[in-house]
């Protein structure tokens, strides 16, 4: 059997793994094989990394909401706690934000965890006004939009043919429907 070669299909998967070795120290760019290998390595880690690109963040919020907690005079467990107990339903991103966005929202958030703490009611969730009172949310209005109507087809009434002359050798003509 006759040997065939590679030609171009694999000079194009060499050039894709070259293209996505770009950058990379020493002959991890160049030589195809270590290329390769680095490029494995890579899309494993960014595989993963996306994973714990999640946890990391909940880490941080954490971070920020014990820092703010603690500037109130609470650790972040208690804070949490009392959360719960005084049935306010918050994330830890909102919390974060809150906490380094509006210090003064947060305030009264440590402030109900306190309350909650020290007597717990069990109830449905509060809604808390965060907002200023100077700053009301209303929504706006969105103007109505029109609705297109279908249009209907309707046939077209196709020329009478002239009583004078009779045509035997021609058929007759079909009604054509015209659409919009």
């Amino acid at each position: 059997m006759a040997r065939i070669k590679g030609g171009n299909v694999a000079r194009k998967r060499r050039k894709k793994v070259l293209k996505l070795a770009k950058g990379y120290f020493g002959s991890k760019h160049t030589l195809y094989k270590t290329a390769h290998e680095q490029v494995m390595n890579s899309l494993m880690y960014a595989y993963r990394d996306r994973k714990k690109r999640k946890s990391d963040f909940r880490k941080l919020w954490i971070t920020r909401i014990n820092a703010a907690s603690r500037m109130h005079g609470m650790s972040y467990s208690q804070f949490m706690s009392g959360l719960k107990k005084s049935n306010i339903v918050l994330n830890r991103k909102v919390l974060a934000d809150l906490a380094v966005t509006d210090p003064q929202s947060f305030g009264r958030l440590v402030e109900s965890a306190k309350s909650g703490i020290a007597n717990p009611k069990p109830a449905l969730p509060k809604v808390l006004n965060l907002v200023p009172a100077s700053k009301p949310l209303v929504p706006k209005k969105v103007a109505p939009t029109k609705v297109a109507t279908p249009v209907k087809a309707e046939p077209v009434k196709a020329a009478a043919p002239k009583a004078a002359e009779p045509k035997a050798a021609e058929p007759k003509a079909a009604a054509h429907t015209v659409l919009h």
